[in-house]
């Protein structure tokens, strides 16, 4: 029986995650603690806070010592909380290295303190920095270019400072782009889909020729899961080799949605620097055992169904 904390748990993430913990483990306790911002909705984990050994705490990552007494025992902490849209982060800086930094530091200072088992840092693939050939690995040094990728990057140093002492404590995951349902408008894919339903023009950055990876976040909670299962420690990658470049999912979603690209996809100018492309390595991953499953092209329908059937929440 395992008893398991996920910070940000009620987020577009943090909620694929909790599903996919609740039904790969068996489960005595699971405690989501989320600010509930924006970007997440009770809706999201209606029907897992309904399960009797599920608590929700609402409430700031930075007040996690408030709960101290509460983790005692406990045997995985994920900490998925964060802000992440880059964008916001050139004008909010120091809200994402509040939350980000100071907040990762506090919740695993408190899972040290309470002598948790494993604690899982969720980071992203953006702490590399833009990658115009080739591909990044877990030994590569981080070169952030953004304020989000900045706070996320001195993170994983205050993080991974901990593992010369206790390294089989520490897992840090890097995935890239991760798409799906319950993600907020503000980034792509789900931008392109409200845009449409709401008959408004997508509108693309720049030339629209970034290029991206992205990965489902079911695969994305099972790379998660797989790497608890087998107990791994240290830092690992969790990816999709596949690119896009950010035109090509806009007009694939105008035609999954019958509208014509040429009408319905307007240009803005560019964010202050935009990476223009990311790609990493999951050789280390895939020797365990996994691999990605899903494939975007297959999911967009279902996703744009369910952006149709739940736009109410995004209005």
């Amino acid at each position: 029986m395992y008893k398991i904390i996920v910070s940000g748990g009620a987020g577009f993430i943090g909620s694929h995650v909790c599903d996919v913990i609740y039904k790969k483990f068996n489960i005595s306790k699971l405690i989501i603690v989320d600010k509930l911002t924006y970007a997440g909705n009770l809706f999201y984990i209606k029907d897992l806070i309904k399960k009797k050994n599920v608590e929700l705490i609402k409430d700031d990552i930075l007040n996690i010592y408030r709960y101290k007494k509460k983790f005692q025992s406990f045997d995985i902490a994920i900490n998925l909380a964060a802000e992440s849209h880059v964008d916001n982060s050139f004008n909010q800086s120091l809200l994402f290295t509040k939350t980000n930094t100071l907040g990762a530091h506090t919740f695993l200072n408190c899972c040290i303190e309470n002598k948790i088992k494993k604690i899982v840092h969720v980071s992203t693939d953006e702490v590399y920095g833009q990658n115009i050939k080739g591909v990044n690995l877990e030994y590569d040094n981080l070169n952030p270019t953004n304020p989000y990728s900045a706070s996320k990057a001195a993170a994983e140093i205050i993080i991974n400072s901990y593992r010369y002492y206790n390294p089989k404590k520490i897992l840090t995951v890097r995935g890239n782009n991760i798409y799906g349902i319950r993600q907020n408008p503000e980034k792509l894919i789900p931008s392109c889909i409200t845009k449409l339903i709401k008959n408004k023009k997508i509108l693309i950055n720049g030339n629209g020729l970034h290029s991206r990876c992205f990965l489902s976040a079911l695969d994305f909670a099972e790379g998660i899961i797989k790497l608890l299962q087998k107990n791994k420690n240290g830092i690992f990658n969790i990816g999709n080799k596949k690119e896009f470049k950010n035109i090509q999912v806009a007009k694939l979603i105008c035609n999954l949605m019958g509208k014509d690209p040429k009408k319905n996809i307007r240009f803005v100018k560019d964010r202050l620097f935009n990476d223009k492309r990311y790609s990493i390595n999951i050789d280390k991953i895939s020797q365990i055992g996994w691999k990605p499953k899903r494939k975007l092209i297959d999911d967009l329908p279902y996703i744009i169904k369910w952006y149709k059937s739940n736009i109410e929440l995004f209005n």
